[in-house]
């Protein structure tokens, strides 16, 4: 039994992170496949460039949220006694980097998604609230100073392990810390030709008042 809930609560998470919410509402609203266009990308910053800042923010808040959710469902197998009070943790990062996968590779829309970077960030919310949240407001400052979303999407993975490293956030379980590594490795290398064209000067800029290219 206790495998069918986690095989069900793999699954559920999956499905959640394949929610394909930049493609859904480009086509339904705009007649737009944002992948057609800008980068080609699936995801919150991509819907910023090709269709404005309100669809760019709808897209990041729900992304995010899924990401929150799926992660989330590891107190689900605690409640059915699936799992025990030990392994929650482990849990909330494997069944949210199961929906980073399914934001990545996303079977509604033949599996050509976004980098997850959002999701992550819900999944981050869901695991280390606080730490998080810090990085989300490190994310916000970049992105203001810098208008890279690329760039402040970085920063911010980078700086995850590295404000758990401190004393005051340095959590119990070393699991955490090698989560944060492998977030920070995963999110630089989704944006390796972003790090090629940021080197090159030719990287796209978000503008605030209407989310196009400068």
């Amino acid at each position: 039994m206790d495998l069918i809930y986690i095989g069900g609560a793999v699954l559920l998470a999956y499905l959640l992170g394949a929610i394909p919410t930049a493609v859904w509402i480009g086509k339904t609203y705009y007649g737009i496949d944002v992948r057609q266009h800008g980068s080609g990308n699936a995801g919150a910053t991509n819907t910023f460039r090709v269709l404005g800042k309100k669809p760019g923010s709808i897209v990041m808040a729900v992304d995010i949220l899924k990401g929150f959710v799926a992660t989330s469902l590891a107190y689900g197998l605690l409640y059915f006694y699936a799992i025990g009070h030990d392994q929650v943790v482990l849990y909330k990062i494997i069944l949210g980097t199961v929906a980073v996968l399914g934001h990545i590779y996303p079977v509604y829309v033949g599996f050509k998604g976004g980098k997850g970077v959002a999701t992550v960030m819900g999944m981050v919310l869901a695991v280390h609230l606080e730490v998080a949240l810090i990085c989300l407001a490190i994310f916000i400052v970049m992105l203001l100073i810098s208008k890279y979303v690329s760039l402040s999407s970085m920063t911010a993975a980078i700086c995850f392990p590295l404000i758990l490293l401190l004393p005051k956030y340095r959590p119990e379980e070393t699991l955490l810390l090698v989560f944060g590594v492998l977030i920070a490795l995963m999110v630089v290398y989704t944006h390796r030709k972003n790090i090629t064209r940021l080197l090159q000067g030719v990287e796209s800029k978000v503008n605030f008042g209407f989310g196009k290219k400068k």
